[in-house]
């Protein structure tokens, strides 16, 4: 009989963007795949790779109790018609209460950590909360994964788990044939900083925008890229006005979002991630993997993948200046120095990062709880 296998997450786009291969494989494999996430435009394209896929409400900022009694609810429903053979969770909230669940109706369960989020972040009571969550809702797991050791020691120092079978798998991965490097020919002598994210304050923008300040100052042939999704459901969204407002005032320029992120990634000199914390920076593994030189904070999901001098520049967490150093030291290298550390970075990436490597370990785990 066919195993079911469950994926789930607080977005569609989440699970298509970031498990898309590991799907497909589950699905060469001959599991039936069922995808739980809020319902947007990507579902469709997971029901034409052969998923069945099921909405289910996530509120990705809300911290209201009534709200995500409505979540678990939904997870106690789903998941007593679906009789999942296993659970595979990715995200806070499914992480916490589709575990919950799975604890409940005696369901296989394998967890990964993608990062710690604004609640642990901000250190304050939700974060006293969201830890005890992690606590009750974890008990019960086969498999907790991390994507980065630093993760994987905050939980231990704060007593989050016990007695539970850990390991740590590198992101998501990156598809390193479909991220190459790509000669573009310029038609102008400007020199574009681009940074990949959802519109979110945790993930450096402001500083990004005091640091394209500063170096307006000194330099005219520069550009500075914002390419995410706005008005996104989390507490430290930008408002999109913000947004406008900045580029009215010629600080940056914002090309709104893509499903074609190559191109843009081809077009830029050096990508940037000033983000507060990472669970393991998708953008600068496909950055690294298109040869191109990064710039990024010294935080956890960040400095494992930049090699400080090596691949890239390291800056200090929520400092616009020293953001504006390291994207001067980039400016002030040589095309051929900038060339090796892009070739410096796709070489970390196919021997550390490569998605093949990250997908090969997720089925193992997959096949070895199945047949416990």
């Amino acid at each position: 009989m066919t195993k079911k296998i469950v994926i789930s997450a607080n977005k569609s786009w989440n699970v298509y963007n970031f498990r898309y291969s590991l799907i497909k494989e589950l699905i060469n494999k001959n599991y039936n795949v069922v995808v739980v996430a809020p319902y947007d435009r990507y579902s469709e394209k997971l029901k034409n790779i052969g998923c069945k896929t099921i909405n289910i409400y996530i509120s990705s900022k809300s911290t209201n109790p009534i709200e995500d009694l409505r979540t678990l609810f939904q997870y106690w429903k789903i998941y007593k018609k679906e009789k999942p053979d296993l659970v595979v969770n990715f995200t806070i909230k499914p992480v916490i209460y589709g575990s919950i669940v799975c604890s409940l109706l005696k369901i296989k369960t394998v967890n990964t950590i993608t990062g710690l989020g604004t609640g642990i972040i901000k250190n304050n009571l939700t974060t006293k909360i969201i830890k005890l969550l992690y606590k009750i809702s974890q008990r019960k797991v086969n498999k907790l994964i991390f994507q980065n050791e630093y993760d994987y020691e905050y939980f231990i120092r704060e007593n989050l788990i016990n007695n539970i079978d850990t390991e740590i798998v590198a992101g998501s991965g990156v598809d390193t044939e479909k991220f190459k490097p790509v000669k573009i020919e310029k038609k102008d002598n400007k020199f574009r900083f681009l940074l990949i994210a959802r519109m979110l304050w945790d993930k450096g923008i402001g500083e990004y925008v005091e640091a394209a300040k500063l170096l307006r100052r000194k330099y005219k042939n520069l550009e500075f890229l914002l390419i995410g999704e706005v008005g996104v459901d989390n507490p430290s969204a930008i408002p999109k006005e913000k947004i406008l407002e900045w580029e009215r005032d010629g600080i940056i320029k914002y090309l709104g979002t893509t499903d074609n992120i190559r191109e843009e990634i081809a077009k830029a000199d050096c990508i940037v991630l000033p983000s507060y914390r990472e669970g393991t920076s998708r953008v600068l593994l496909e950055g690294l993997s298109m040869e191109k030189p990064v710039i990024a904070t010294d935080v956890p999901g960040c400095n494992n993948i930049v090699e400080d001098g090596l691949n890239g520049f390291l800056c200090k967490v929520r400092d616009p200046q020293d953001l504006a150093d390291k994207m001067e030291k980039i400016l002030k290298l040589s095309d051929r120095e900038r060339e090796i550390m892009g070739k410096r970075g796709r070489e970390k990436v196919l021997k550390e990062f490569d998605q093949k490597i990250v997908v090969k370990r997720y089925i193992k785990i997959i096949e070895e709880i199945i047949k416990e």
